[in-house]
């Protein structure tokens, strides 16, 4: 899928784990954030059988034939997934792709038939909480957030 002349969203394999790691934890780390393959992360562990065969996405970002981002749909329940990884290196920041992602994302959990899409998010992530209250995502409440997060949000798709 094209996202601008520049960059494209392609589905993600097994065999893209290592490299799709090494930009979440990179992003991760630059906000001070800790990874948790034990629990919160370990949905990497099997992007195939978590996202792809479950009614999900997992897509990279791409440009030049490097990854430099990620998204992710995991499926809750029938009506409900949960936007995961939306990750983006720091350099292709800034330039609109978030919103165009965004775009996408959505397209892609109506297409799957979701009603609702949860996230959950950590308040130093001040841009990516803009762009999730710019498209309508509304606070919630939510027990049993992940460890590195402190709020969650949803969005009623229309």
């Amino acid at each position: 899928m094209v996202l601008t002349d520049n960059y494209t969203l392609v589905p993600a394999a097994n065999k893209d784990i290592q490299e799709i790691k090494a930009v979440i934890f990179s992003v991760l780390n630059e906000y001070g954030l800790k990874e948790d393959e034990g629990s919160t992360d370990s949905d990497l562990s099997d992007i195939q059988t978590n996202y792809m065969d479950n009614n999900g996405f997992f897509g990279k970002i791409m440009t030049e034939n490097k990854l430099v981002g990620t998204v992710g749909l995991l499926k809750l329940n029938e009506d409900t997934c949960e936007l995961r990884k939306m990750y983006l290196l720091r350099e292709h920041r800034g330039k609109g792709l978030g919103k165009i992602l965004m775009d996408k994302i959505i397209k892609i959990a109506k297409e799957k038939k979701y009603r609702k899409i949860e996230l959950e998010t950590a308040s130093v992530l001040k841009e990516a909480i803009k762009l999730y209250e710019k498209y309508g995502f509304r606070e919630m409440e939510k027990l049993n957030l992940a460890k590195r997060c402190d709020k969650a949000y949803i969005l009623e798709l229309k």
